[in-house]
């Protein structure tokens, strides 16, 4: 049963240009800041940068893990982009249950999340939030949370 104060799984990624790109053919978002070097170097973050979507789903990730098919059926995110990722930054994606309330169809939890590049700046923070139907959710998790790794060859993204 998830408590307030219990931290979700956290999930790691490395970001390459070959993520970056396969995104922008995923989502049809071609912007230049990311996917041509030229122009991205001119800018003022002086090279390309990730699609902060592509970033924001390392956090749907960790809260599928956390909360499985009731994150898919009613889960909701509120965020801020902060700063920018860059190809060859690591990034975390981490949380916290805030609060939980008792609803009309299920247990609302509410969940602090960010995700951090590993020079520990919050390159995303902001809220989730689900509503766990039945009874209180089991997924097993708690504060010692664990841990996800993206080891596929290809990356998650």
């Amino acid at each position: 049963m998830m408590n307030e104060g219990d931290s979700l799984p956290t999930v790691h990624k490395t970001v390459t240009q070959a993520h970056i790109e396969r995104y922008a053919e995923a989502s049809g978002d071609f912007n230049p800041i990311h996917v041509d070097h030229e122009v991205a170097a001119a800018s003022r973050f002086g090279g390309t940068i990730a699609h902060g979507m592509m970033i924001a789903a390392s956090i749907s990730e960790m809260m599928s893990l956390a909360f499985r098919e009731a994150w898919a059926a009613n889960g909701r995110l509120k965020l801020k982009f902060r700063a920018p990722v860059r190809p060859g930054d690591r990034v975390t994606a981490s949380g916290r249950v805030k609060k939980i309330r008792e609803g009309p169809h299920g247990r609302e939890v509410v969940c602090a999340v960010q995700v951090h590049r590993q020079t520990g700046e919050a390159a995303i923070t902001g809220e989730a939030t689900v509503t766990a139907p039945g009874p209180p959710e089991t997924s097993g998790h708690s504060e010692k949370a664990g841990r996800h790794e993206d080891t596929n060859e290809h990356g998650a993204y």
